[in-house]
């Protein structure tokens, strides 16, 4: 008999009455590779809670030793451990937490589904879903193509179902875009940036890596046009901007430099060749100092944020430059590469409660959102906005505001304008999201060696909790607690009906800066009581009340 024996856990209670079972025996008295052995055959959640018993479980269950035999049993057709300080953590724990979640906005069943999981994926790192399917990008450069199918269910009834059936697109990728707009009716073609072995020129031996633009059609995966590049040019991502017949592709290099090329998407399904140009984009021209560190773009404009957090942006159309500058005095229709330094911006709409500020007022300047509990996901709609938050315990949930049509946020069909929980378990280890017009996506996958970017505000620089000046004593009211408390009950007086008051108080706990249980909880209460109340609205407030 053994028993797990620990000097700084000192003998078992009760041990020396015990008769007839043996003395017990140490588990350090066994060599560290049987130790090892054993443990890699628990699950991942198991050796975690065993590595937080002692100090010895904790050494042992975090060796390298321990996470290639999990490695091996999670993926076994992966070849490579990956790169890092721990390797071969970082891809047990990658493979362990990989998932592609949804949940439909109609039918009869809204609960939240998972996709199915390719052996051969090495953790999720992007995705990005199109008109009938959905691609998924791993660690290693491997494209997925999820495809979307009829299958028969277990009752024998043939049904629809989203991500049941995946095949190998492409290997080598780097990144891949397909059309801006939010409505995945647009993204027709899929563009892959990847790496290909290209043989050498005539008497040279070997070959070279070079990269390369291959598009895709998302129906059927097929490839339909490839453009390479020479073998000097490195780039790292690949956005899309313009119309379908002057598309133009934006590619980033390793050294910050921003270069284009213009192709006709409405031609690339026709069999001929194409000569296209590639040309330095006028913000690298003009502005060679600069370096891009990433870029983001839609139909009519592109945003650059370089290394030093600086913002430039390209407008191509007139209304989008009226609304970041309120003006079109500097606006020419004929330069619309130019780049242009981006300090504020001249109106942020708001129409539905999309900033998620508790009103309908558009915002002139940046305005601070309260009572998001350290955000490690964005994802802005037309007219509504989705954040994924994780709380003090670790528990993640997902947050809405502004136009709640179409079920787009489930559990408050009315909208609303400040970020409420939606109706959506998370799971433990989401990391991004994306809504479209009939579906909520959210891709799980945990990066020992990814650091939210996410950071607090000094304390000096929160609203409502300004700098102490020397010799102060202690702050009346740390951070304007009471005020905002004076605030939500002038604005619950304010409502005409009892409805209208349980409806404001949900929306207030979910603006409080509370836990996600202490949430769930006053959530359930407020649906009992509104509930019970059947409904009945009370008139409007007397002044005695």
């Amino acid at each position: 008999m053994v028993k797990r024996s620990c000097p700084s856990c000192g003998p078992e209670p009760g041990g020396e009455e015990k008769k007839g079972r043996g003395n017990p025996i140490s588990v350090q008295l066994f060599p560290p590779e049987l130790v090892e052995h054993i443990i890699s055959f628990l699950p991942v959640r198991d050796v975690v809670a065993l590595g937080q018993t002692c100090h010895y479980f904790r050494e042992v269950c975090d060796t390298e030793g321990v996470w290639r035999r999990i490695c091996r049993r999670l993926s076994p057709r992966l070849r490579e451990q990956g790169s890092g300080v721990r390797p071969w953590k970082r891809a047990a724990i990658l493979n362990y937490t990989k998932g592609l979640y949804f949940q439909a906005f109609g039918g009869r069943r809204r609960c939240l589904s998972k996709s199915v999981a390719p052996l051969l994926a090495h953790g999720y790192r992007r995705f990005l879903p199109t008109k009938d399917h959905v691609f998924i990008l791993d660690y290693v450069g491997t494209l997925f193509f999820f495809k979307n199918a009829l299958v028969s269910s277990t009752l024998g009834q043939i049904q629809w179902k989203r991500a049941c059936r995946y095949v190998v697109l492409c290997r080598g990728a780097k990144d891949f875009a397909s059309d801006p707009r939010c409505d995945t009716v647009y993204r027709k073609y899929l563009y892959v940036l990847a790496t290909r072995e290209q043989l050498g020129v005539a008497g040279a031996t070997g070959s070279r890596a070079c990269d390369c633009v291959e598009v895709y059609l998302q129906s059927s995966g097929q490839r339909v046009f490839k453009m390479t590049f020479h073998h000097s040019m490195s780039f790292k991502q690949i956005v899309l901007v313009g119309q379908e017949t002057q598309r133009a592709l934006l590619l980033l290099t390793e050294e910050g430099k921003i270069y284009s090329l213009v192709v006709n998407e409405t031609q690339l399904d026709q069999p001929r060749s194409y000569t296209v140009q590639l040309a330095l984009r006028k913000v690298s021209h003009c502005l060679p100092h600069l370096r891009v560190a990433c870029m983001a773009s839609n139909q009519s404009s592109t945003v650059y944020i370089t290394d030093q957090g600086g913002v430039y942006f390209e407008v191509h159309t007139p209304g989008v430059y009226r609304d970041l500058f309120g003006t079109l005095q500097a606006f020419d229709p004929l330069d619309q590469q130019m780049p242009l330094a981006l300090s504020l911006p001249a109106k942020g709409n708001n129409r539905y409660g999309q900033l998620g500020t508790g009103d309908k007022m558009d915002r002139g300047e940046p305005t601070q959102v309260h009572y998001l509990q350290r955000p490690i996901a964005l994802w802005c709609g037309l007219n509504h906005s989705l954040v994924l938050s994780q709380g003090l315990d670790f528990s993640k949930e997902l947050l809405g505001c502004g136009c709640g049509a179409g079920g787009r946020l489930p559990g408050w069909p009315k909208g609303s304008a400040s970020f409420v929980k939606l109706h959506v378990k998370v799971p433990l280890c989401a990391c991004s999201l994306c809504s479209t017009r009939e579906c909520l996506y959210m891709l799980s996958s945990h990066d020992i060696e990814h650091h939210p970017a996410y950071r607090d505000l000094p304390a000096s620089r929160v609203v409502g909790n300004p700098e102490p000046s020397p010799g102060a004593g202690a702050p009346q009211d740390p951070g304007g607690t009471a005020q905002a408390c004076e605030e939500y009950l002038s604005q619950i007086h304010s409502c005409p009906t009892l409805q209208d008051r349980m409806e404001k108080m949900k929306e207030i706990v979910g603006w409080m800066p509370l836990m996600a249980a202490q949430k769930d909880f006053f959530w359930e209460a407020l649906d009992m009581l509104q509930t019970a109340a059947g409904g009945v609205g009370e008139g409007p407030p007397t002044p005695d009340s």
